[in-house]
């Protein structure tokens, strides 16, 4: 196995977070092209697991704490780290050492940038970014928000502790109109499904259905809103993890349509 730098050969790939086999892609548009194509001047990074048979397993993307959802300074945060689990596709290579290795070049590369500390996010609930396995590569806790655990590693003593971005804002509603906000980042191909399936969804109803999307990738407006991706139905939050289906999604909007009240 080794770790390697992301190439313009593997691009496509990395996109779709090494799930090219999976239908559902589809759906999330081209978004984290997009993002990646923005944040590469901004000081994202990329590397990725490759086993001895010249197959592409995993992968880590992680970026200076200023450009991410937690608020720090000198740190680099990971976005994600995720070796590709399903028997579909390229196979399951959980179980190889392939996380412990991106964490540990990830790191590495970090140090060598000038970074006082590595930050990552995880999940209290055993899924995906489970906050556990930080905690057994050295990482501890320095946030929380719900289920969203803020941790982190230390490389000098002069380190700060970084801290959640807190959510500060909600969409706001119109009269005589139901309003889907979008709050798009790009960086997730999840988060790319749900705001494209509520885009679409929104479309069929026509002018009593409003769709307003946000886009978090810009700073400003992330720091505004204090939340990088979400599907709100007026203000309402639907979703905010694996995405819904579209039909789902539209029953929700059907429902929440068949609630208005007449505009005289």
């Amino acid at each position: 196995m080794k770790i390697i730098d992301l190439s313009e050969e593997h691009e496509n790939l990395y996109c779709v977070c090494l799930e090219d086999w999976s239908s559902e892609m589809d759906d999330a548009g081209d978004h984290k092209k997009q993002w990646y194509a923005k944040m590469k001047a901004r000081g994202l990074r990329v590397k990725l697991a490759e086993n001895d048979d010249g197959k592409i397993g995993g992968m880590i993307q992680y970026l200076p704490i200023e450009e991410s959802m937690a608020e720090g300074k000198d740190l680099y945060f990971i976005n994600c780290i995720w070796v590709h689990g399903y028997k579909q596709g390229r196979g399951d290579f959980r179980k190889q050492g392939m996380g412990k290795a991106l964490l540990q070049a990830a790191e590495e590369d970090a140090k060598a940038l000038g970074a006082k500390g590595m930050v990552a996010w995880g999940l209290a609930i055993p899924v995906f970014m489970r906050a556990s396995w930080f905690k057994k590569q050295g990482y501890r806790k320095a946030d929380s928000m719900s289920m969203q655990i803020l941790l982190w590693k230390k490389f000098t003593e002069d380190a700060v502790e970084p801290r959640w971005i807190r959510p500060k804002k909600k969409p706001e509603r119109l009269i005589g109109k139901v309003v889907i906000t979008g709050v798009l980042n790009g960086w997730c191909p999840s988060q790319n499904i749900s705001f494209e399936r509520a885009k679409r969804a929104a479309a069929e109803f026509g002018d009593t259905v409003v769709f307003r999307a946000v886009d978090t990738s810009d700073l400003q407006v992330f720091r505004a809103w204090g939340i990088s991706d979400a599907i709100f139905i007026d203000d309402k939050l639907i979703t905010h993890g694996p995405p819904l289906t579209y039909d789902k999604i539209k029953r929700k909007i059907a429902r929440q349509v068949k609630r208005l009240r007449p505009v005289y």
